[in-house]
């Protein structure tokens, strides 16, 4: 069969055939586009771009085996799209924070047709529009960082409009404004985020635990922490130990 060649007056051929014939750089790029032929390692890998997991977190979401996870954990290590690291007993993994990551994590992105979500806590967005004053914004902003050192203890919304020196009800008003929920409950999610960070890292009682979060009693943080994450302290610290 005879060949013909196509003359092209906008790229050099003699490059482009330099260029593929480094053996290393082709099967480097085959390999990482073969570790997505598996649907469920595109799954994970896209999970792991936007969180932290331990394998039994992966699992759970995956609705999958551990030891089937670990396969391919271990399969995206190799090709080095993600990464490890040891906190206590628990191992956790991540999206590698390289050049090879990140495109594949855009390539994914832009195949699927989708903008990955914002993975950001409710508790971080803030209203950058608000129209209330500028010196009101950077006093609520003020209030929450306060509260948020002083986690173990209990202000009531008159302390702190004395201490900051506002109104109570403008102080509640601008707070919703700024941050999209009342005072109370928006500090009540840092109290939780704080206990379940304290259940899964440290050796502290659940007591020793709620009185770190601002609760004397264990009873009604038992409570409160099930509302948001539908497990008793005691149910939560043994599942991530």
């Amino acid at each position: 069969m005879k060949l013909v060649h196509v003359h092209n007056d906008y790229f050099n051929l003699d490059l482009l055939k330099e260029i593929l014939s480094d053996g290393n750089a082709v099967r480097e790029s085959a390999e990482c586009f073969a570790v997505f032929s598996d649907e469920v390692r595109v799954q994970i890998f896209m999970l792991l771009c936007h969180t932290k997991q331990c394998v039994l977190n992966i699992a759970d979401f995956m609705e999958m085996t551990a030891p089937a996870v670990s396969h391919h954990l271990k399969i995206l290590k190799d090709a080095e799209l993600i990464e490890s690291w040891r906190d206590g007993k628990e191992v956790f993994y991540s999206a590698s924070d390289s050049e090879k990551g990140r495109t594949m994590h855009e390539i994914i992105e832009r195949l699927m047709k989708t903008n990955c979500p914002d993975f950001e806590t409710k508790h971080e967005k803030i209203n950058e529009h608000s129209e209330f004053q500028d010196r009101q914004i950077e006093t609520v902003k003020k209030v929450h960082d306060f509260m948020c050192e002083h986690i173990s203890e209990r202000f009531t919304i008159e302390d702190l409009a004395r201490r900051f020196g506002m109104n109570t009800t403008t102080l509640k008003t601008v707070f919703k404004d700024v941050y999209g929920t009342s005072l109370a409950s928006h500090i009540k999610e840092h109290r939780m985020e704080k206990a379940a960070e304290l259940l899964a890292k440290t050796d502290l009682s659940i007591s020793e635990v709620a009185l770190q979060v601002g609760y004397e009693s264990q009873g009604k943080f038992s409570a409160t922490f099930k509302e948001f994450y539908n497990m008793i302290p005691s149910e939560y610290k043994k599942e991530k130990r």
